[in-house]
């Protein structure tokens, strides 16, 4: 028999016992890319952002640039990549504290603990039924590596990266955290998602740094998630009158997708919001001591970003609560000024530069109000 006439031997399908386990732990989707054919279209897109600086101050993703091209330049041996994802819906409007000055708007996903040993745990769990069924060697990610998970997802079959790059689920809309479990087993993978967003674009529309130069394209130096949480200096004046009351992250392309109507509440106990994390009052996160900071924060990722970053974010706040409807919010409430002007003047001599930076700024907006 020639080499061209020999028959192929199919892709082991994923067991029914690892998809069953996988809901069991409240996964609500999972896919299957095998590498071993998979070309990521992404890979020129990534490498464009980088050569555009569009990363800022996160090098790592520079210096890593190349073995987030492939799954197998982080390791070899892997022949499928499992992606699964778990809803973190939320049971409010995200949007709602936006027109509330006198308190923070928190990101949906830092308003509870932290997803990464959730989920991780959950991954290992299933990771260690296949490795069982297939005798084969796994690895467990979530969020950690230099692993492009949203591309991955796209592949197989949980949704498509929308405009504003990130991914959109049919069933789930906006709402979904992604684990990626490796494989040196062959398993058949899913049919690629299509782009479902049309001529919408709402998310480009409402971005309040216009951080997209064009459709699919996402300048992360003026993106209000990457200066509250990975950008550690002052934010540039331009951008600060932006950010509103955004003190960790920012939802708004996410949580206006229409593709959010079809979007269910999450069902884990552990990713329902903290009703403290709930629009707080800027007055009283601007006045947390390092140890009441930690305290509130314990187990939440907004610990990670520090005290000082944190009040910094608050203070910006502070200094939009008499301009907050210029972004073409409503006002719910009016901000209570003394008690606003008193938490910034508390900064002013900070020993952390960009602290008291914060707070001179924040005085001189409320001062001219």
């Amino acid at each position: 028999m020639s080499a061209s006439s020999k028959a192929i031997t199919p892709k082991v399908v994923l067991p029914k016992t690892v998809k069953m386990r996988a809901q069991k732990l409240g996964f609500a989707q999972m896919g299957v890319v095998d590498l071993t054919t998979h070309h990521p279209k992404n890979a020129d897109w990534l490498r464009d952002f980088v050569a555009a600086s569009y990363h800022g101050t996160m090098t790592w993703m520079e210096d890593t640039l190349e073995r987030r091209v492939h799954p197998n330049a982080m390791w070899a041996e892997a022949k499928s990549a499992i992606i699964l994802g778990y809803n973190y819906g939320p049971d409010t409007d995200p949007m709602a504290s936006l027109s509330q000055p006198e308190r923070g708007t928190i990101s949906v996903y830092a308003r509870h603990k932290d997803y990464h040993g959730l989920i991780k745990g959950k991954l290992k769990e299933l990771a260690a039924i296949i490795a069982r069924d297939t005798g084969e060697d796994v690895k467990v990610f979530v969020d950690t590596a230099p692993l492009m998970e949203k591309p991955l997802a796209a592949h197989g079959g949980l949704g498509w990266q929308g405009k504003h790059t990130n991914l959109v689920s049919r069933e789930y809309g906006s709402w979904l955290f992604l684990g990626v479990i490796l494989s040196a087993a062959e398993f058949a993978a899913n049919e690629l998602e299509q782009d479902h967003c049309g001529n919408c674009t709402a998310c480009l529309d409402i971005c309040p740094t216009q951080a997209f130069p064009a459709p699919y394209k996402l300048d992360a130096r003026r993106c209000i998630s990457y200066l509250t949480i990975e950008h550690k200096g002052p934010v540039a004046l331009d951008l600060r009158s932006a950010m509103g009351n955004r003190i960790y992250g920012c939802d708004d392309c996410l949580a206006v997708c229409p593709w959010n109507k079809f979007a269910q509440q999450a069902s884990e106990a552990k990713l329902q919001a903290r009703e403290a994390l709930n629009a707080p009052k800027l007055d009283l996160l601007a006045a947390l001591t390092d140890e009441e900071f930690k305290d509130m924060f314990s187990g939440s990722p907004i610990k990670r970003i520090g005290r000082d970053q944190f009040i910094r974010n608050v203070l910006y706040a502070i200094g939009n609560s008499v301009g907050n409807s210029a972004e073409g919010n409503s006002i719910d409430e009016t901000p209570n000024m003394p008690a606003l002007k008193a938490a910034a003047q508390a900064h002013i001599n900070s020993p952390n530069e960009v602290v008291k930076d914060a707070a001179l700024w924040a005085l001189g907006r409320l001062s001219n109000d």
